[in-house]
């Protein structure tokens, strides 16, 4: 099994220049300012954004709280081609790495926060794993995870969405609800969904993990 699969944005990489104006259909404005909302940032924060494809979230935490030290990292060199283009536009202080979620190039206790945006659905369920491990090994103690991604379906119409969506990808682990357990077993404590939103995809679910 090849355990690095990696899938990119939108599943092909000649759709990658589509990623954006795809988002506007995931009500991407209203839950990543949400999941900014819920990561209680504090200015001087060390913050990394896993998977951070275009660097729409990136961009968003760093005009909200601009003495924030902020990366991203992402494995697609075409995204994150996507992604400087728009930092550079926006003339703001970001760093943008490339690699994978589950290979950090950060040491131990880098960072206070680590946010990521429809992720882990790319992920093998041994990736994410991996994925979970490192992003515990990177935070700082106290620190939180915070995560925008597919859940488990909260209703009859999410229900029968998720029955086509669920073989696309690796969403499985996703609609089964299995994220926060599987960041238990990574070593986070009160890992929990915190929000629910209908989408043409299915539900979308925030989730909340810390390091204890």
């Amino acid at each position: 099994m090849n355990y690095d699969r990696y899938i990119p944005a939108l599943r092909f990489e000649w759709l990658s220049t589509l990623y954006d104006p795809v988002m506007l259909l995931m009500r991407e404005s209203t839950f990543k300012r949400t999941l900014v909302e819920q990561a209680n940032i504090k200015n001087g924060y060390r913050l990394l954004d896993v998977g951070c494809g275009t660097a729409t979230l990136t961009i968003l935490i760093k005009k909200a709280y601009p003495d924030t030290e902020v990366t991203g990292l992402d494995g697609d060199p075409k995204i994150l081609g996507i992604a400087r283009a728009k930092v550079a536009k926006e003339g703001l202080d970001i760093f943008l790495d490339t690699g994978m979620s589950f290979e950090l190039p950060y040491p131990d206790s880098s960072f206070d926060r680590v946010v990521s945006s429809l992720v882990f659905h790319h992920l093998t369920t041994e990736n994410k794993a991996r994925t979970f491990k490192e992003i515990f090994r990177v935070l700082k103690p106290g620190g939180e995870l915070h995560v925008a991604d597919f859940g488990k379906p909260h209703n009859a119409l999410m229900y029968l969405i998720s029955l086509v969506f669920r073989h696309l990808e690796e969403t499985r682990d996703n609609i089964d609800g299995l994220l926060p357990q599987m960041f238990q077993k990574a070593g986070f404590d009160r890992a929990e969904e915190t929000a629910r939103f209908m989408t043409i995809f299915g539900t979308l679910s925030l989730y909340r993990a810390i390091k204890a």
